[in-house]
């Protein structure tokens, strides 16, 4: 079974910058198209980026050129550099497979606030 594990959120003014990594336990995770999601408090769960096996991306509108997704196959890793920050950006974010077909990790805090 997959382990997913995320890092590097924290707490960021307006305009900033965070990079999140999740490394993947498993042989096999190269081959896998993988996403970040993300949770607000009181809303559901979102795909904001998604990378395949090859690098091709995908961005939710919302997050398109100030996020950047990328992956590093033989480090397991994926990871997500985020900038221009907005508070809106606010969540607690995943990484998985896209669809999401592994347990979800524990996430990674993000908070966006002056």
């Amino acid at each position: 079974q997959v382990q997913l594990v995320e890092s590097g959120g924290g707490l960021v003014h307006p305009g900033g910058s965070l990079r999140l990594s999740c490394a993947a336990s498993g042989r096999l995770f190269s081959i896998y198209y993988m996403g970040w999601y993300r949770q607000a408090p009181g809303k559901q769960r979102e795909l904001v980026a998604g990378i395949s096996s090859s690098g091709t991306t995908n961005y939710v509108d919302s997050v398109k050129g100030r996020f950047t997704i990328s992956r590093d196959n033989a480090k397991n890793t994926v990871y997500l550099q985020m900038n221009s920050l907005k508070p809106e950006d606010t969540a607690v974010y995943y990484c998985n497979f896209s669809p999401p077909t592994s347990p979800w990790g524990q996430g990674t805090q993000v908070t966006v606030s002056s």
